[in-house]
């Protein structure tokens, strides 16, 4: 029996995935630090050139054959951290070769907790979606739509209890700044109440714009990375972040040179506070009841 995440979206409401195969995973690292990254994977396209989006744009309609290898070498990637949010993931339609990308993704870094947000349903012809995959059981999941023209969403995740539980939200947010401020403001609305926080997500713009000028802007949050993600090939903008409260002590950050997708990965390493550590996450041992 798959146990079930809460979930405010009024339709469609959102439910974990279980591994069962990997549930003799280590819940936190014994040495209270936490891998994260952040992974826009363009539904598994590699894209090289700008002139790709013209002549490889048929791919985001129908199959293709390097896409399963793309995946693998994804999944390679994925199974060195802890938590990874993903951005353009297929859900499993047409394009995909019906395969969830999610799904394929937890089984190939053997992570026993997956989460797919399907944000812009076109049926068999695609199935816009957010993931995430944790080897660490939550203790809340909640799947928002976005503010502003659907198709946007995040998921926000919590371990441990009260104020001092780890909030970590994943996001997609809009192109337009207009619409991405409305975005902030109802994710600052969500985090409002926790003191250790984690933003994680193709956001759309740069950190000195999220920091300085968004309605994130009270919550002294940290953006560590500043090397550029997009475009993989030649990178020149900072989009991809994984932005950080003050209480959260940042031991690595990596912008990781991998062009499988348009948008390079950003990976950060952090230490927890000390009531993060210890028994606040239980390891999952016996969770396929």
């Amino acid at each position: 029996m798959l146990r079930r995440w809460s979930s405010p979206r009024l339709a469609g409401p959102g439910q974990t995935r279980v591994n069962s195969q990997c549930l003799d995973a280590s819940g936190l690292p014994c040495d209270g630090r936490l891998r994260l990254l952040s992974f826009n994977i363009q539904v598994g396209i590699s894209t090289e050139r700008y002139h790709h989006y013209l002549t490889r744009s048929w791919q985001h309609l129908l199959p293709h054959a390097g896409r399963a290898n793309n995946l693998q070498r994804i999944g390679e990637l994925l199974g060195n951290y802890d938590l990874v949010a993903l951005q353009e993931a297929d859900g499993g339609s047409l394009r995909s070769g019906y395969v969830n990308q999610v799904e394929h993704l937890a089984q190939l870094g053997a992570f026993p907790y997956w989460y797919q947000q399907l944000n812009r349903n076109l049926g068999r012809f695609a199935q816009h979606s957010n993931g995430v995959l944790s080897r660490l059981e939550p203790q809340g999941l909640e799947d928002h739509p976005l503010p502003g023209p659907s198709g946007r969403g995040a998921i926000l995740l919590k371990f441990g209890e009260g104020e001092d539980a780890l909030v970590v939200v994943v996001m997609h947010l809009a192109l337009g700044g207009g619409t991405r401020s409305r975005q902030l403001a109802y994710i600052r609305e969500l985090i409002g109440g926790y003191r250790h926080q984690v933003l994680m997500g193709d956001m759309n713009t740069h950190a000195t714009d999220l920091l300085e000028n968004s309605p994130l802007r009270d919550l002294g949050l940290q953006a560590p990375q500043i090397a550029a993600t997009f475009p993989s090939w030649r990178p020149q903008r900072c989009l991809d972040h994984i932005l950080l409260s003050p209480s959260l002590t940042l031991e690595r950050v990596d912008v990781l040179s991998h062009a499988i997708s348009d948008h390079l990965p950003v990976a950060v390493e952090i230490r927890l506070p000390d009531s993060l550590r210890g028994d606040t996450f239980p390891v999952p041992l016996d969770k396929a009841q």
